[in-house]
């Protein structure tokens, strides 16, 4: 039940911020909403949430200054908030380390469907409650050149060495190691990833795979111009 997930909301703007928190609470979330990121910041280590909505334009710490700090301590999930639909803020939000942003004014039932999607693939059962993800690859080891997927132990190495990935990441790992040398497109890849049943925003596949590509490896994961992209076999 979603009434065991709890939210951090960071949003300065009073108006925005409580009656979001309230549409949150009706859904049966726990919601701690703070108005600044220095005090967001504290309230993530305080609380540790099951997921963090962050506005861009925030006082004290910005949002995606914010997004930096909660990633480098964990890979709780993150989706970004901006008035704006500008490429500088989607972009900077997702390189920061967000799964997802959505951009405002908002629709509450959107938010929350947003909001669910994410939990899903991380596991969440929309209350907190760990599971197994259920990727597209499941059952053994996948070797790709140095490049080694555990798709059992959720785990990656490349060259020997360990690769840390968020969730999402490995997620997108998963569906490009389960049809290597196939050309995925970005919006088989929402679907898949984002659990997108609806048109979504292709850059967040694309800043996805380049952050993944800092990891395995640039030349890994192959751009097929005007079609997709697909993991070289």
């Amino acid at each position: 039940m979603a009434d065991q997930t709890h939210v951090l909301f960071v949003e300065d703007d009073d108006v925005i911020r409580e009656a979001t928190q309230l549409a949150l609470e009706r859904d049966g979330f726990v919601v701690t909403a703070m108005p600044d990121g220095l005090s967001g910041l504290e309230a993530f280590r305080a609380d540790r949430p099951d997921i963090a909505l962050l506005d861009v334009m925030v006082p004290g710490l910005d949002g995606v200054s914010l997004c930096r700090r909660i990633r480098d301590e964990s890979t709780v999930p993150v989706i970004m908030l901006s008035a704006r639909a500008d490429s500088i803020d989607v972009v900077l939000g997702l390189e920061a380390g967000a799964d997802d942003y959505v951009t405002k004014p908002f629709d509450g039932a959107v938010l929350v469907a947003r909001i669910r999607a994410v939990l899903r693939r991380f596991g969440h059962a929309g209350g907190g409650r760990a599971e197994e993800p259920d990727g597209p690859a499941s059952g053994g080891m996948l070797a790709f050149g140095d490049l080694e997927v555990d798709t059992e132990g959720m785990e990656v190495r490349r060259a020997g060495q360990p690769v840390a990935l968020t969730p999402t990441e490995m997620r997108l790992l998963l569906e490009f190691s389960s049809a290597p040398g196939t050309v995925l497109s970005r919006d088989k890849l929402l679907e898949r990833v984002w659990d997108y049943g609806w048109g979504g925003d292709t850059r967040v596949v694309d800043v996805h795979v380049q952050r993944l590509r800092q990891k395995i490896g640039q030349d890994r994961i192959e751009t097929v111009r005007g079609f997709g992209y697909k993991l070289k076999a």
